[in-house]
């Protein structure tokens, strides 16, 4: 029956539903037929109804045959946009195969890469998605990222730089949502080439590519830590803990990644500088040891509750917190992030449909379409959760997999410098900088840090400590 109701789209827009009589005796003779759906979405997109449709199309590619319909597409392709990804990742390989969307093609060559399969993942983003399609710039980065991990760094390096070109000229033909996503995209296909060369052994070309990255990038942020490990394979130690210590600015206070830490612990350790280390190491004991092991039964007892994480995040971003440090850092973290605020952003501009909705007089039909939007914002909450469980379970194991790391580097540090660990002339507060220890060219300047951090020096900062190990200079 719920079928039936909703073929009445087919021939009524939303805004001459009235005649609930006419749409019923069509509905009856129609016997639910998929054939109609495309109408039946075409009229919700038309009504910019896009979650209300999102269950037409999954029932379109779940029940119907491979078809070829350039109009379908285009709506499918609109449909996507104004929902995202997620909604559609969730479906199976079968289903949309079934589709020439080119967005849904993408989505496609996205599973089949994340499955390992990269020959067929490059079949589908080339064969099937036009250039001058919106989803163009996001299938050239997929298709950098496929190059990068098959070691084929040239051919990824081009492709980045058509994403980084197509990325901007596309962002100028949509709305402010599409704009701030196709920068986001560019802004990744920066950073692909800088991890390219990196992974080359290109230091210098990748630190170049990495002031590709203007620091008003919603990525930049946490793309620093790649930056300093950029300058610790360069050996420049002073720059490492330079970009590392701007992690300690209130401005970046919600990034949550526990290698800064390991990088810090191991810089200091490559300028044999034994205590410093050591105390890095000790610190993050001490921060997050507790915090930890209650997390793991924060984790344990809310199981897949993704509603619960949902509101979870809902409520941190309202300001509230737990007592607990550390998941405070991680959910600061993960509602900073820009995939987190697509989805949550789309969840609730779909809720708004249900204005649209209510307005439609009393009938069978009405209650369908709302049950169908019900269905389809369920699903977008329980994605989001999914994704805030997901990212504080990753948290969870980074944070175990730095205290294994920790104590490495504690039993390396032990093992190399034990005796001088306990040299009377070793003190934490000795005045170790100089400008004499300072690696900087003819444009680069010299300011005392006086402990203030100023927005246009964020990621700039150099110490200036000399390598205390035997026979080196820094």
């Amino acid at each position: 029956m719920k079928k039936k109701i909703a073929l009445a789209l087919t021939f009524l827009s939303l805004s001459t539903m009235a005649n609930t009589d006419v749409a019923w005796k069509y509905l009856v003779q129609s016997k639910g037929s998929v054939r109609y759906y495309p109408s039946v979405i075409q009229n919700l997109v038309k009504e910019k109804l896009y979650f209300a449709s999102i269950p037409y199309i999954k029932e379109l590619l779940a029940r119907g045959k491979s078809f070829n319909n350039k109009e379908l597409d285009t709506l499918i392709d609109e449909v996507v946009t104004n929902v995202g990804v997620k909604q559609f990742e969730v479906l199976p390989v079968s289903f949309l195969e079934k589709s020439k969307a080119p967005t849904l093609r993408y989505i496609l060559a996205k599973k089949y890469f994340r499955a390992g399969k990269y020959d067929q993942a490059l079949k589908e983003l080339n064969g099937t998605i036009p250039a001058r399609h919106s989803s163009k710039p996001f299938a050239l980065f997929l298709e950098g990222s496929i190059f990068s991990v098959t070691k084929k760094y040239s051919s990824a390096i081009k492709t980045y730089d058509e994403c980084i070109s197509k990325s901007e000229s596309i962002s100028n033909q949509g709305n402010e949502n599409r704009k701030r996503q196709l920068n986001i995209n560019r802004d990744y296909c920066i950073v692909g080439k800088a991890r390219a060369n990196f992974s080359q052994g290109k230091y210098e070309q990748a630190n170049l590519d990495y002031l590709d990255l203007t620091k008003s990038s919603h990525i930049w942020p946490e793309i620093l830590f790649e930056e300093a490990w950029n300058s610790f394979y360069m050996r420049d130690y002073n720059r490492t803990l330079g970009k590392l210590v701007t992690y300690n600015s209130p401005f970046l206070s919600f990034i949550f990644n526990p290698e800064i830490d390991v990088l810090r612990s191991l810089t200091y350790m490559e300028l044999c500088l034994w205590q410093d280390t050591l105390k890095v190491v000790d610190d993050f004991y001490r921060k997050n040891e507790k915090n930890h092991k209650d997390i793991e039964s924060f984790l344990r007892k809310h199981g897949k509750d993704y509603k619960y994480f949902y509101l979870l995040a809902k409520s941190k971003m309202s300001g509230k917190e737990s007592g607990n440090e550390l998941l405070n850092k991680m959910l600061h973290s993960i509602t900073r992030d820009p995939t987190f605020r697509e989805m949550f952003d789309f969840f609730h501009t779909g809720r708004d449909e249900f204005e649209v909705i209510n307005k439609l007089p009393k009938s069978q039909m009405k209650n369908i379409l709302k049950l169908n939007l019900k269905e389809a914002l369920v699903l977008q909450r329980n994605l989001v959760g999914a994704y805030v469980r997901k990212r504080l379970h990753l948290g969870w194991h980074q944070v175990r997999k730095t205290f294994l790391d920790m104590s490495y580097i504690k039993l390396e540090v032990l093992s190399r410098r034990k005796e001088s660990l306990y040299s009377p002339d070793v003190s934490m507060n000795r005045g170790r900088g100089d400008i004499r220890n300072l690696k900087r060219t003819d444009k680069q300047y010299f300011w005392n840090f006086n402990g203030e951090f100023w927005a246009d020096e964020l990621g700039d900062y150099v110490f200036s400590l000399k390598s205390e190990c035997s026979g080196n200079a820094l």
